[in-house]
This record gives structure tokens, sequence and C-alpha cells, in this order.
């Protein structure tokens, strides 16, 4: 059950270095490196091509056709951070546009991510403020009930702390919790440069069944090959 009618003010965020050297690694990478975890559901997608958004989340609960909260939230937006917003119950109309998008962006928000509706994507892709969202939306919201912020929240089935960090990108949102980041990090590094040694092997033309030993298993499975 969620504290409705509550802003956190204070919250912990990842140190500034961390969050610059995460942005390097893309989701994919990160998702691996924390255990194949941590990823919010497919079906929030990048509202323009090439969009991609990495820092600390100020958390928003909204409830349905209402974004009151949003506009609550922008004062709580510290240079970096994400807004990540969740909502009491499923929603696609449309809580964000320009005109919130040109508040948090004066506030130094990198970008929102949003289990609802986006609109004026037009405009959003000539600010290149980065949204990922549940759906695009032309149709308005009130501001008559009350939610949260920088409280925890699910967001697309995703648990979200305040602080936590979020990387987006074409290939989904990962959620970093603040007290695993270091260790992710460096999991992230040492993928990375596992990956890169193969992608040399794959470029001269080593095989991934030979690569990752695949034939035996392969062969005891029952695979045959016929000429």
């Amino acid at each position: 059950m969620y504290d409705l009618g509550i802003v956190h003010t204070s919250i912990e965020r990842p140190p500034a270095e961390d969050i610059a050297e995460l942005r390097q690694f893309g989701v994919a990478t990160i998702h691996e490196a924390m255990g194949r975890v941590g990823l919010m559901r497919p079906y929030l997608r990048p509202i323009y091509s090439g969009a991609a958004l990495c820092g600390p989340a100020v958390t928003v609960l909204l409830q349905p056709g209402d974004n009151w909260m949003l506009h609550v939230a922008a004062e709580q937006i510290h240079e970096g951070d994400v807004v990540v917003a969740g909502c009491t119950t499923e929603s696609t109309d449309g809580f964000f546009g320009d005109l919130l998008a040109t508040s948090m962006k004066s506030r130094g928000a990198t970008g929102l991510v949003i289990d609802g509706g986006c609109r004026d994507t037009d405009d959003l892709e000539k600010m290149q403020f980065p949204v990922f969202a549940r759906a695009i939306s032309a149709k308005g919201t009130v501001k008559a009930t009350l939610g949260s912020v920088n409280v925890p929240i699910v967001c697309a089935n995703a648990l979200v702390h305040p602080g936590d960090a979020i990387v987006a990108d074409n290939d989904g949102i990962v959620v970093v919790p603040r007290a695993r980041l270091r260790s992710v990090l460096a999991a992230a590094r040492k993928r990375e440069e596992n990956e890169s040694a193969k992608r040399e092997q794959f470029a001269a033309g080593v095989l991934g069944v030979d690569l990752y030993g695949m034939r035996p298993a392969l062969e005891q499975a029952g695979l045959k090959y016929i000429d």
C-alpha cells in the first residue's frame, strides 16, 4: 500500500563519478552484470530513436489521468537526475509534454521514465529530452489527486527507490540499486573486457560453437550433421 501526499526532500544519490562511469555501459551489459535482474518491462519504449539517459532516480507516484505530482517533483530535481514515474493503476493518458520537460530540464533533469503516456513528442525530440513511456497519447490529464514524490515505487514491474541509478537506451531500462552500484560497475567492466576479446575472435572467423566449447554438448543432445 502506497503512502500518499508525501514529498521527501532529501534523498541520497550515488557519487557523480560512479554515474559518469555507468553511462559508458549499455543496458544489456548492466543487466547481465547484475545477474540478469533489474529490467523494467519492455513495453516502455523511447519516444524517439536514439534516446538514452542515465542518472539517479527522483521517483513519482501518480494517480491515473492526473499529473499533479510531476509538477511537484520538478522542485526536487538536482542536476543529472532522472524522473521515474509509476502509477497507482494502469493509465496511458498523456501525463507529460513539452512544458513539463522545459520545467524539468531547467532544473537539470536528464530525462523521464514513465509507466504512462507522453505527448508533444516532436517538441521533446527537438529539445533532445529523452522520455521512455508506456504509450504516446494526446489525451490530457487533470491536477486533482495527491500521489507522492521520492518514495519507493513500482515502475513497469521494477522496484525503484529514490537515488537508485537508472539507465535507458534502445534495448530497454535497467534499475541499479544504489547500494549495488560499485559492484555492478566492477562486473560491467569485466564483462566488457571479456566481450571485447570474444569480438576479436568472432571477427577473425572463430565460430561460437568452438569458442564456447559447444560441440560435445550438441553431440550429447543428439545433433546430427547430414551431408
